[in-house]
Order: structure tokens, then C-alpha cells, then sequence
């Protein structure tokens, strides 16, 4: 491969996809990550993301245009950087900018006149402008002459087909017009439909929106799901009735807990930096706090259900069934079912799972069951990511006892006095 042109920080979930992409506009692309097993996996073709197929990786491996490192001297020879490495919260819930940083401080050292910075990490609004850029002016360049630096937001929904890295809208917001006008010519390589707003300031607040809505939405059904258990209502019956007005609502799906990187974290980054400006978005928090508390309602429910059976949740062996925090991926961040597992074995119970996606994980000493011959022996079934491909009708038949919390057995699950809903 000759000099790349773009190189990106962190081959993860964001990262590969989005290399995928450019290499496939015909870009030279090169893949940054700190784990050697990744580097090597990458440049063997093989992939570890699901929307990147390993068949479409060996190709452009082949043909040049996308390898990966863990050396960081390369930058020095690549137009644009692009970081695309999480931002994780802090045991007390604060924003945890860390690996970012520590990766901005090793680019500001190999920083040279001409290159193009975007970050992609979401973050709370000021990052780009106030924690990014003065570690990149240490190089004594100057921003918006020397070098660019821009913002702009990933929007990667693992496991979607409908709307990709190519087809999805891409906000760009750069320090300085020169540097959204870099950063906006960077991404019209490879992507549809380029959005530049006025300022990284607006662009990190985009990102923060887009999912403190889906936040806020998902609460207000999951507190309805609580509201509806004590009234004895089928919530699902509700949503999907209300779901027939054709305007004026949007229908979300009540859960177990939210997962993945953004939906658990990201009011979390919004809630820290208004208290700068003495405000608190007390809205914002309370979504927040309906959403971590599904998964001590789904023990309560799993709780009640055993108790159905005269039997108490301590010896009681509870099988999970999905584990990763979305349908049909492999992505265990956030995944409210790690604290569920957790929750049951403090409470005694002996804990197992099945995943067609998960095989193991190795931090509960769990691997993944078969369901043909696990299901009848479990004393609860609990349905936590409704995958397709199971067969929930023939599981709720088999099953001494169901508590769906996706509505993964519908209408007949309704009518099986074993299956209790969400």
C-alpha cells in the first residue's frame, strides 16, 4: 500500500465501517487501533464488525486501499485524521474523554501544516473547541491556516441496511469556515449527503439530541410499562394502537434497560456541561433514571413470575435468551443484560443464556446454551433480545416459564398462561 491518505483512530464499530467506506470511494485508507489482535485480524481480512462483511474486507485488503497499525508515526504522511474512539462514562457517571485525549496528545506530537483532524467521539458540546484544539496548538500550528480541526458526529446504527455510512446524512461543524469547507470536501469522497452547521458546537449538540430523544421517548414508555403492570394493561396492546395514528406520534418500544454506546451515556455527557452554566435539564435526567432502574423492575418481574410457580428466584435456574443489547448483532455494550445477570446471581439464582451472536462471556463464566435441550430444564425463560431466527412459539410451548420483555411471543404468548409480558 503507498502512503495512505486517511487514516483513522480506532478500528471499532465506528472506525471500520467507516473505513470500509472511504477505501471502497477509492480512498487510501489506514485503520489506528491500540490492539495488536485487531491490527492483525484487519490486515489478515478478517473482520470482528458485522457490517463489514470479512469477504468485503479481504477485497480491499487486497487491493490496497485499507490496512491497519498500531504504529502512530504513520499519521505524519496521511492528509486527515479521523478519531473515532469511545467516550465512555466514569464509575460516578462523568464524562470519561481519556482515550480521546491520550490519542489527541500522540497526533499533536506527528501534527504537521496541511492535515485535517475531525473527531467523531461523542462528546459534550465545547470538546472539539476547548479540550481538543489546545492540545493540537502545543504543535505551534495555527487552526484554520496550518492545519483544520472539525467535529462530526458518527451516526453508525449496528445492524441497520436501510441506512448506512454512505446513505445517512453526515454533520460537519469545524473550527474555523476554512475548516468545515476541509472537512465537508473530505467525507463529499465517500458519502451521499454532507449537512455543515455553524460550528463543532452545533454539531457535538446534534449528536447529543438525536439520542436524548430516543432517551427521553424510550422512558416515558418504559414508566408507562410499570404504570400499565400495576394496572394489569398490555402496554404492547397500548403502543401498537396508539402507533395507528398516522401523525402526531412516534412509537417507541418499552425494555428492559437501554443499551449500546449512545442511548446509556449520552444525556450523561449533556447533563455534566450544563451544570457549568448553572443548569440543570432535570428532564434529561429523570429519562435517565427511569431507564437504569428496567432492569431492577425486570428482576422484580422475573421475582414475581417464580413466586407464580411457588418457587423463589435463590436455586431457581433463570435462562436468558438474547444478551446483546440489540436484535441480530453481536454488540454487548451497555447490554442491560449483563446487569440482569448480575441482579439474578446476587439474588441467588443460577444464571445461564443463549446468543446466537454472543458465545461467551468470559466476565461471568458463561457460555452460550443450546436452546433444544435447556429450554424445559430452566425454571424461567427470560426473553431480554428478542433475535430472529428463534422460534418463540415453539419456545413458550416448551417452557415451564416465560417472561418476555421484547413481546417476542405476541399475541399467542398472551394466551399462554406460562408467558408473563413486560
Amino acid at each position: 500500500m503507498t502512503d495512505p491518505e486517511i487514516a483513522i483512530v480506532g478500528a471499532g464499530y465506528v472506525g471500520l465501517p467507516l473505513g470500509r467506506v472511504f477505501a471502497e470511494a477509492g480512498a487510501r485508507v489506514l485503520l489506528l487501533d491500540v490492539s495488536a489482535d485487531r491490527v492483525k485480524a484487519i490486515n489478515r481480512g478478517e473482520s470482528y464488525v458485522e457490517d463489514v462483511p470479512s469477504e468485503v474486507l479481504g477485497e480491499l485488503v487486497r487491493a490496497g486501499t485499507l490496512s491497519a497499525t498500531t504504529d502512530y508515526d504513520v499519521v505524519r504522511e496521511t492528509d486527515a485524521i479521523i478519531i473515532a474512539l469511545p467516550t465512555p462514562l466514569s464509575p460516578n457517571r462523568e464524562p470519561d474523554l481519556s482515550i480521546v485525549l491520550g490519542a489527541v496528545r500522540k497526533l499533536a506530537e506527528r501534527l504537521r501544516e496541511g492535515h485535517l483532524v475531525v473527531i467523531e467521539s461523542t462528546t459534550y458540546p465545547g470538546t472539539t473547541r476547548e479540550d481538543v484544539l489546545p492540545i493540537l496548538a502545543e504543535s505551534g500550528l495555527e487552526v484554520g491556516k496550518d492545519f483544520h480541526l472539525a467535529f462530526s458526529p458518527e451516526r453508525i446504527d449496528p445492524g441497520r441496511e436501510d441506512w448506512t455510512v454512505k446513505t445517512t446524512p453526515k454533520v460537519v461543524g469545524g473550527i474555523t469556515e476554512a475548516c468545515t469547507a476541509r472537512a465537508r470536501k473530505l467525507y463529499e469522497r465517500a458519502l451521499d449527503t454532507i449537512l455543515p452547521v455553524s460550528s463543532p458546537e452545533a454539531a457535538e449538540l446534534t449528536k447529543l439530541l438525536e439520542n436524548i430523544f430516543r432517551s427521553v421517548n424510550i422512558a416515558l414508555v418504559n414508566e408507562l410499562a410499570q404504570l400499565c403492570d400495576r394496572m394489569h394493561v398490555d402496554i404492547w396492546e397500548v403502543v401498537e394502537a396508539a402507533a395507528t395514528k398516522p401523525f402526531g406520534f412516534m412509537s417507541f418500544k418499552p425494555g428492559p434497560g437501554l443499551g449500546g454506546h449512545c442511548l446509556p451515556v449520552d444525556p450523561f455527557y449533556l447533563a455534566w456541561k450544563a451544570r457549568e452554566f448553572d443548569f440543570y435539564t432535570e428532564f434529561i435526567e429523570l429519562a435517565g433514571k427511569v431507564n437504569e432502574n428496567m432492569p431492577y423492575f425486570c428482576l422484580e418481574k422475573i421475582t414475581r413470575a417464580l413466586n407464580s410457580q411457588k418457587k423463589a428466584v435463590k436455586g431457581s435456574r433463570v435462562q436468558l435468551v438474547g444478551v446483546s443489547y440489540k436484535a441480530d448483532v453481536g454488540d454487548l455494550r451497555e447490554s442491560p443484560a449483563l446487569k440482569l445477570i448480575e441482579l439474578l446471581r446476587d439474588e441467588g439464582a443460577n444464571v445461564s443464556y443463549h446468543d446466537p451472536h454472543i458465545a461467551e462471556l468470559p466476565e461471568h463464566g458463561l457460555s452460550s446454551v443450546d436452546l433444544e435441550g435447556s429450554v424445559p430444564k430452566a425454571d424461567c425463560i427470560a426473553i431480554v433480545t428478542a433475535h430472529s431466527g428463534i422460534d418463540y412459539d415453539d419456545l413458550a410451548e416448551r417452557a415451564k416459564l416465560v417472561v418476555d420483555f421484547r413481546n417476542a411471543t405476541g399475541k399467542n404468548g398472551s394466551a399462554n398462561g406460562r408467558v408473563w409480558k413486560l
